[in-house]
């Protein structure tokens, strides 16, 4: 049979994925004229406002063996997820529906979804052109060993900065991530001229406030940049260093919980302020859900030192969001140009959207980013759809989905699976967030990407000290070095910000925190992998395509795939092959030379066609 019905295609649907609150939506069915279909109908339900109606189609003419239903909707005022599928009937009167698992029962239909999002606030367009890179402060470069007397918390600091982290538990069972190798903001200051010749345009920087643990996911004084860090002085010298080179500087928001150890909770008595621990007269204690005051307590995810606040409490959401120097309108006048929300899954809708609400106020080119980890279109937490990306809260994503099928294809996975799984979320985000994402292979939350591409997925190794002390061998270090040369090419093609997590570029290995969160090789680093992902970046900032040009899919067959991003009269095509076998590839190309911008080679078209011999383990990028 035929195909009846492709969103994706224009012939079925248009416009293609996420519309904008009030835009018409056109739908073309092209069964064939056997089925004997003589009605139809499209089926809607809208998720937010809980309300379903039907649409009739008009069979409105006949191509070749296909009749056509035709017909129309406006999408609701308001920002929606809509799902949706089509009931059919027969002339013999027999009725069938359909839906993206094709023609069935009523009670077997998976309805498609069409996001609909506000298109009337701006997202600024300099965060999806760039290239990001993730720095964990502590660990990037230090200008001196610093003294950790008088700072909070019981502080450990290696003399050396090639010295083996912390990792095992102490006495009580806890992994106290209470060791410092003492990297600073002036360190990064030092590096900007590196970073600006990677190609980098945004630093996001893994907290910098003020906490007792390396990590400073556990907020100690919202703020107070941490003593090792530096001072507010710094960070301000910092952002105008960075500014002046073209570099913005994103910050990482943590405001679903605090530190224990912290002003406002203040276990350990460390601050002078009343904490919420203290007295139940504490300005901070409404921020707290107690128990049983003061032991018993909510924490995020049960973790004992992580006290979760109640982020709609009106104190609360007055020092984090609305107050006249609250903590996000005061680091965007100290110089920050964005925001990332951590744990965006456990904040609320509303408080979200007051973040963007200030920050469009304060800072209107600012950028605010959610930390989610899967689809955000249509994400459920805690038994609610999320309205992440449908206009009014978050800018754009991290979007592990990219890493998640990236990762899958380049261990072995086929080619049409990554392009299902991004065909799909383009499908499902809004057109902005789709080229804001924060596309990444590495974080500090997920093993270093060479790592993973280098060693057998099957034989890693279970204990902890193993896993610690392990170092690829030669062999699997060199397909690790092979395949992130080409998923470094997928994610500097790719629409959305290629983003590098600090010393991917150099060669870093490690399996999960803390391990992936070693201290940056300077002097050891891996320069010709350096310099590829150099190439990219310069690639990247030099070529409108490949920042805002529209995807074309040429070839997504089993090891190999190929797509092209064009504007205007650029293109720029990306192809790897990331089998064994040299595999020959073909496509459209109306220029009669192509050359690859890595290796140089050039390639002749014959009739308006390009025919590419593709090395295994391997890569190109095509202009």
């Amino acid at each position: 049979m035929t195909c009846i019905f492709d969103p994706r295609n224009s012939q079925y649907k248009m416009p293609y994925g996420a519309v904008t609150c009030g835009e018409k939506i056109a739908i073309t069915l092209r069964p064939d004229r056997s089925e004997d279909f003589s009605e139809c109908a499209l089926l809607l339900y809208e998720e937010f406002a809980e309300a379903y109606w039907e649409v009739a189609l008009t069979l409105s003419g006949r191509e070749g063996e296909q009749i056509l239903f035709t017909g129309s909707y406006d999408a609701p005022d308001q920002p929606e997820l809509i799902w949706y599928g089509f009931r059919l009937r027969r002339e013999n009167g027999e009725t069938v529906w359909l839906g993206k698992n094709g023609l069935c029962a009523e009670k077997e239909l998976t309805p498609w979804q069409q996001t609909v999002y506000d298109g009337s606030l701006p997202t600024p367009d300099w965060f999806g052109r760039g290239v990001t890179y993730q720095i964990f402060p502590d660990r990037f470069f230090r200008t001196s060993i610093p003294d950790p007397a008088g700072m909070p918390g019981d502080r450990i600091v290696h003399q050396r900065w090639d010295e083996a982290m912390e990792y095992l538990p102490d006495e009580s069972g806890e992994v106290r991530n209470r060791d410092f190798f003492g990297g600073s903001l002036a360190g990064v200051e030092k590096k900007l001229d590196y970073l600006k010749s990677l190609g980098v345009g945004t630093i996001y920087f893994c907290p910098i406030f003020e906490a007792d643990s390396n990590h400073r996911y556990n907020t100690g004084d919202y703020e107070k940049i941490d003593p090792m860090l530096g001072t507010e002085e710094d960070f301000r010298r910092l952002c105008e260093k960075a500014h002046s080179l073209g570099l913005r500087i994103m910050l990482d928001g943590v405001f679903n919980h605090t530190g224990s150890n912290s002003r406002y909770f203040n276990a350990n008595g460390t601050y002078p302020d009343l904490g919420a621990v203290q007295s139940m007269e504490s300005p901070y204690y409404p921020w707290y859900a107690f128990f049983h005051w003061p032991e018993r307590y909510d924490a995020w995810w049960g973790v004992r030192t992580l006290p979760a606040v109640n982020e709609t409490h009106p104190t609360y959401m007055e020092y984090i969001i609305r107050g006249g120097d609250s903590i996000i309108r005061r680091w965007l006048r100290a110089g920050a140009d964005g925001w990332r929300l951590d744990v965006a899954d456990e904040l609320p809708d509303d408080f979200i959207a007051q973040i963007r609400e200030v920050m469009m106020e304060e800072k209107p080119d600012s950028f605010l980013l959610g930390e989610v980890w899967e689809d955000g279109s249509n994400k459920i937490a805690y038994d609610q759809r999320r309205k992440y990306l449908l206009g009014r809260e978050t800018h754009g994503l991290m979007n592990y989905p990219f890493r998640v099928a990236a990762l899958e294809y380049l261990r072995g996975g086929r080619a049409e699976d990554f392009m299902e799984a991004m065909e799909t979320i383009r499908e499902n985000y809004p057109r902005p967030a789709f080229y804001s994402a924060m596309n990444l292979l590495g974080t500090h939350d997920t093993p270093r990407i060479l790592t993973l591409l280098g060693t057998s997925p099957n034989e890693p190794p279970q204990d902890q000290t193993a896993r610690a002390e392990y170092r690829m061998t030669g062999w699997e270090r060199e397909r690790g070095l092979r395949l992130l040369r080409a998923g470094a090419v997928l994610l500097f093609a790719f629409p959305g910000s290629p983003t590098v997590y600090y010393g991917d570029e150099a060669g870093m290995e490690g399996f999960e925190d803390p391990f992936n969160r070693g201290t940056y090789p300077w002097g050891r680093e891996d320069t010709a992998l350096q310099k590829h992902f150099t190439l990219l970046g310069k690639l990247r900032n030099v070529r409108p395509s490949m920042q805002t040009g529209n995807l074309r899919w040429l070839w997504a067959e089993g090891p190999v795939l190929a797509f092209a991003r064009d504007e205007g009269e650029e293109t720029t095509i990306a192809i790897l092959n990331v089998g064994q076998e040299t595999v020959e590839i073909f496509f459209p190309w109306t220029k009669h030379l192509a050359s690859d911008a890595i290796s140089g080679q050039q390639f002749v078209a014959v009739r308006d066609r390009l025919t590419i011999r593709m090395p295994g383990m391997d890569c190109m990028l095509l202009i």
